[in-house]
């Protein structure tokens, strides 16, 4: 069956999330983020491919026409992005993929066009069943999300920080800000252990901070909103992760209306 033929509406008792990671520490350890999804006993978090940030296209002698239309998708986009992830979804009747990927500061002004870069690989290899597969970000890196929860990261490191008062994603560059408080931080053996103690209802409580994470549980709890008899495992996850009428991401929340 291909994957155009594949009926993503059939009842799904147990989900699979694939995720399509740019960082080494996501690569190690990103599903930790999720646990609190996992804890409902339908679905799972599974690093299922990590490839190189991409930036706004440019020109390249290896590009591919989208048939019917003026757009041009890199090769290596297709070959790296859109093939991998038809080939996961094709063997995953009940999965769905997340590509995520660091949006550090000095790439803020281009995540229009990153986004956009990524979404048309999606897009255009997986065809009908594109609304599976989903586009976000990290802001401005994963180790931003440690500073909304000073108890994971004083657990681990033996520190004494608060939470931090603004929203983490503003945080320029909180890996090195994790440095200077611990010399000697880890970004994955640390990091690791701090995403064990990370409470990620926590970390979404103010629902003015946070949007591009609030994002990415909102469309990922809407695909589990598809679970028969889903009314009270949604009404719990919206109360739980604060998802509706909260901050989102400008960029990234368009996804939520596809599924």
């Amino acid at each position: 069956m291909s994957l155009d033929e594949n009926d993503s509406n059939q009842p799904c008792y147990f989900f699979e999330f694939g995720l399509m990671v740019t960082g080494e520490t996501e690569a190690e350890h990103l599903p930790k983020l999720f646990k609190s999804l996992t804890k409902s006993g339908i679905c799972t978090f599974k690093v299922v491919r990590r490839i190189n940030q991409r930036s706004p296209r440019t020109s390249s002698k290896r590009k591919l026409k989208v048939t019917g239309t003026e757009k041009i998708i890199p090769q290596k986009d297709v070959d790296e992005i859109g093939i991998p992830a038809r080939q996961y979804l094709s063997k995953n009747p009940c999965g769905y993929l997340l590509l995520v990927d660091d949006l550090e500061k000095d790439r803020t002004n281009q995540a229009q066009q990153v986004f956009a870069r990524y979404r048309l690989a999606l897009d255009t290899i997986l065809g009908k069943q594109k609304e599976r597969a989903s586009v976000h970000f990290l802001v401005n890196m994963i180790e931003a999300y440690y500073f909304a929860d000073s108890n994971a990261i004083n657990s681990v490191l033996g520190t004494s920080e608060t939470d931090y008062s603004g929203d983490v994603e503003t945080i320029p560059h909180p890996k090195n800000d994790l440095k200077k408080i611990y010399p000697g931080f880890d970004e994955k053996e640390d990091g690791g252990k701090i995403l064990d103690h990370l409470n990620v209802e926590h970390v979404l409580s103010r629902s003015d901070t946070c949007a591009s994470l609030r994002t990415i549980f909102a469309w990922c709890s809407k695909v589990l909103s598809k679970y028969p008899d889903s009314d009270s495992l949604e009404e719990t996850q919206t109360n739980q992760y604060l998802l509706e009428n909260e901050k989102l991401s400008e960029i990234t929340k368009q996804q939520l209306d596809n599924i």
